[in-house]
């Protein structure tokens, strides 16, 4: 059986060369390992071989991960899942990015809670195929939402995430890639500091990063089936 610093230097190597292929600068992508469900040992694990950047689904579950693990401070702590009004405080909080923000109320209360020492950095979630079964805000509706957070002083918009509809055609799921990464080059000549497109997963990391993705979110590629929690099980 594979450990996880091997699956890990195995999907770092694909992204490696799916960066090269597509003729990007190295280093311009960077992999978020997604740990929800995972114990903490398996992050120390990833840690211990460099992996900084883990993401959570689950509130719950990751604000207690956080804590047992704050001694590791260079940790970067993204928020990727659903997140409900009555938790955006402890996400403020906790998190150092939320990618999932699909509603202006959400930013709100994020930008009202947020600690007074500390920017929250968000990615607005876009449901690129307006599939019902997706959160995430319409493509025409970008444009109001980013003027709409330009006014909350204590987030800082760095990009956009999606995630596109299961069971494409490689046609169709090319055509969902091509234009997220048309409304992220367009809001990058408008906003200055947006430089992140959180797009493609485990199974289509290559078709992603060749359509300009800058973070592919990876769980199972690195820490094996997900376990089930009362938490996900709930959500």
């Amino acid at each position: 059986m594979e450990t996880i610093a091997e699956r890990l230097k195995s999907v770092q190597t694909t992204i490696k060369q799916s960066t090269l292929e597509a003729h990007r600068a190295p280093n311009s992508v960077k992999l978020l390992a997604v740990s929800k469900t995972k114990p903490v040992s398996d992050i120390v694990q990833a840690y211990e071989v460099g992996q900084r950047l883990f993401g959570e689904n689950y509130v719950q579950e990751g604000i207690e991960k956080i804590q047992e693990l704050q001694k590791l401070d260079d940790i970067e702590w993204h928020f990727i899942g659903p997140l409900q009004s009555n938790k955006t405080r402890v996400v403020a909080t906790h998190f150092d990015w939320v990618q999932s923000v699909d509603r202006l109320k959400i930013a709100q209360r994020l930008n009202d809670q947020c600690p007074a020492d500390k920017e929250l950095y968000i990615c607005i979630q876009v449901n690129i195929d307006d599939d019902p079964n997706k959160a995430g805000i319409k493509s025409a509706e970008l444009n109001d939402f980013v003027d709409a957070i330009a006014k909350m002083p204590n987030l800082l918009l760095r990009g956009l995430m999606t995630i596109p509809k299961r069971q494409q055609t490689p046609e169709q799921q090319q055509n969902s890639f091509r234009k997220m990464a048309d409304l992220f080059n367009a809001l990058k000549t408008t906003s200055p500091n947006i430089d992140t497109l959180s797009m493609g997963m485990s199974g289509d990391m290559e078709q992603a990063i060749n359509n300009d993705s800058t973070m592919i979110r990876v769980g199972t590629a690195i820490f094996g089936k997900r376990n089930q929690t009362k938490e996900s099980n709930a959500t």
